[in-house]
Formats: C-alpha cells, sequence, structure tokens
C-alpha cells in the first residue's frame, strides 16, 4: 500500500517537473486558479441556489397540504444556506490569504537617487 501511494505521489508530479523545465509553472498554477475561481466556485454556487429553490418550492408549493414535504423542504433550505455561508466564509480566507500572500502589486522600486 505504501507503494502505491508513492508511486501514485511521483506520477502526479511529473506533470509539475516537466513544467518546471519549461519554466511554466506559474502559468500552470495560474490557469488552475483561474478555473477555480471563474468555473468552479460559480458552479458550485449555483448549485447551492438550485438546491435552496427547490427546498423553498417543496417547503410553499409542493409540500402545501403534508407536514412530512414541508420538513424535507426546510431541511433542504437550511442545508442551502449552510452551505452558502460555509463557502462565503471558505472564499473569504482563502482570497485573504492569497492576497497577503501573493499580492497583485509590483514590488516597490527604489528612489531614483538610490538606483545608480
Amino acid at each position: 500500500m505504501k507503494n502505491i501511494a508513492i508511486v501514485s505521489i511521483l506520477f502526479l508530479m511529473v506533470p509539475l517537473v516537466t513544467l518546471a523545465q519549461l519554466g511554466e509553472v506559474d502559468t500552470f498554477f495560474g490557469n488552475i486558479n483561474t478555473f477555480i475561481g471563474n468555473v468552479l466556485i460559480p458552479l458550485v454556487f449555483g448549485i447551492t441556489l438550485l438546491i435552496f429553490v427547490w427546498g423553498m418550492f417543496r417547503f410553499f408549493v409542493w409540500g402545501g397540504h403534508s407536514e412530512d414535504e414541508r420538513s424535507k423542504g426546510k431541511q433542504l433550505i437550511i442545508w442551502a444556506i449552510i452551505g452558502f455561508v460555509l463557502m462565503t466564509s471558505i472564499w473569504g480566507i482563502v482570497n485573504m490569504f492569497g492576497s497577503g500572500l501573493f499580492p497583485d502589486q509590483t514590488p516597490p522600486r527604489l528612489p531614483a537617487s538610490l538606483e545608480r
């Protein structure tokens, strides 16, 4: 089992080593970051919104006469709200660390009198 884990890790590191040789590691991680920020996070938020709307539908429309359906709708609504809060919190924390560790601004330059 230990050998399988080591081989798996080495196999997963091959693209990174190859990109490091070509000098494109920052582009690789930038593409991953762009995918997560522009595709994955909005997709997860959209799925959570659909779960919330489905819970509202089950609570108000479909379960208007059945207490069991209303409780199922209420559970979906509560879990969707918890999901929204957790995703927003985690997204904020990750952005806070990302902007602190990897700022987008250029490094400060020395004053012109000290550059000589």
